[in-house]
Formats: C-alpha cells, sequence, structure tokens
C-alpha cells in the first residue's frame, strides 16, 4: 500500500488535487452511507491515515524522502514486516547521521577540539594515538545534544510520526496507534540516534591524523 494509491492520486498532484481525491472518498466510505459495513470502517481509517501524511506539504515531503520506492505489493507479494521495519530504520539511521555530520562540517574549529578531546582519552586508556570508535562514540553522546537546535528536534518528530504511519500501512502493526506502535517508534527513534552518534564520528574521522 502507499499512501498515494489509497488516495487513487499519483505522486505528481497538487496539494487541491489530493484534497478533492479525499473529500469524494469520504463521501463514497462514510459509514452513514455504509452502516454496518466493517470494510468502510476500515477503508475510511486507511483513507484518513494517508491523508494525513500526504494532505500535509510538509510531511508529504518527509513521506517522499523515507518511501521505499515504486513497487506496489500484492497480496500475495508482501515483504516481511521485519525486513520492512529494518530498511526503515537504516533510513533513518542515515537522515541522523547526515544531520549532525552537515552541523559539524560548518563548525571545523569545533570538530579539532573534539579530536584533542578524544585523542587525549585514547592515548590514556591504550597507550598510543589511533582513531577509537568507542572512545568517539562516548564523546558524542557527552556532547551530542550541544548540536540538536529545537527546529531538528521539530524535523526528528516529523520523520518518526511519518515513519510510524508508514510501518502501518506496510502491515508492520495493525493501525498507528496499535499498542506495537510504541515499540516501533521507540526502534525506529533509537535508529535515528545511532546516525546521529555516526554522523559525530564521521566528522571527526574525516579530519582525524593520527600522531
Amino acid at each position: 500500500m502507499d499512501f498515494y494509491h489509497t488516495l487513487g492520486v499519483s505522486r505528481e498532484a497538487s496539494d487541491e488535487e489530493i484534497k478533492k481525491a479525499y473529500r469524494k472518498l469520504v463521501f463514497e466510505h462514510h459509514p452513514d452511507r455504509n452502516p454496518d459495513s466493517k470494510e468502510a470502517e476500515a477503508k475510511i481509517r486507511e483513507i484518513n491515515a494517508a491523508y494525513e501524511v500526504v494532505g500535509d506539504p510538509e510531511t508529504r515531503r518527509t513521506y517522499e524522502r523515507l518511501r521505499f520506492g515504486e513497487a506496489q505489493y500484492t497480496a500475495v507479494d508482501v515483504p516481511d514486516p521485519a525486513v520492512v521495519l529494518e530498511a526503515m530504520a537504516q533510513k533513518l539511521y542515515d537522515e541522523g547521521r547526515k544531520e549532525i555530520f552537515a552541523v559539524l562540517m560548518k563548525d571545523l574549529k569545533r570538530i579539532k577540539v573534539e579530536l584533542e578531546i578524544v585523542r587525549e582519552r585514547t592515548v590514556t586508556r591504550q597507550g598510543y594515538d589511533s582513531f577509537k570508535e568507542p572512545v568517539v562514540l562516548e564523546r558524542a553522546g557527552e556532547v551530542l545534544k550541544e548540536f540538536v537546535t529545537p527546529a531538528m528536534e521539530i524535523r526528528k518528530k516529523r520523520l518518526l510520526d511519518v515513519a510510524v504511519q508508514m510501518m502501518a500501512s506496510q502491515g508492520v502493526m495493525a493501525q498507528p496507534d496499535d499498542r506495537r506502535a510504541d515499540a516501533v517508534r521507540a526502534q525506529l527513534q533509537e535508529a535515528f540516534l545511532r546516525g546521529r552518534l555516526s554522523g559525530f564520528q564521521n566528522a571527526l574521522e574525516l579530519l582525524y591524523v593520527r600522531r
């Protein structure tokens, strides 16, 4: 399932076309017009979930970044939910990594300061200088909050919201408000955090020179 398909519009549809398609579908499948129809109730939930994402320009752009591609799955060709979830976690990891890497690359002086701190800890622990990943990630965990702005946190929340909606549409859980949704969101959030830590590591590694 993809949200454009659910609403019966193409990816190129304008915001107004999406809104019109949504209103038409709600009118057709509204429970009042289909009393005692469980199918209508399920369809309305799908329609509302799709419109909640692609009906808003910001979340629509986020959806475009996170979507799995053009492949449409049929009832006999449904992907393994665990594989789908793993793929989404990797996408969020990459988003977090690129985000922090970009922030640090604008402040080379700070990278050099962090490199000296990491270098000192590494030499103290093992007696010689090297780019020790556990030491770098430890330092990343200590200072990460200094690089994360409120705008970045808002962006992270939007990414996670859309990702959870997409997981529901891919059958990883029944609905975005399903009890499993909390566990899925936590897993995706953890992947995003690991990505941010990795972004810190990548930035330092780029300027690291062994002494």
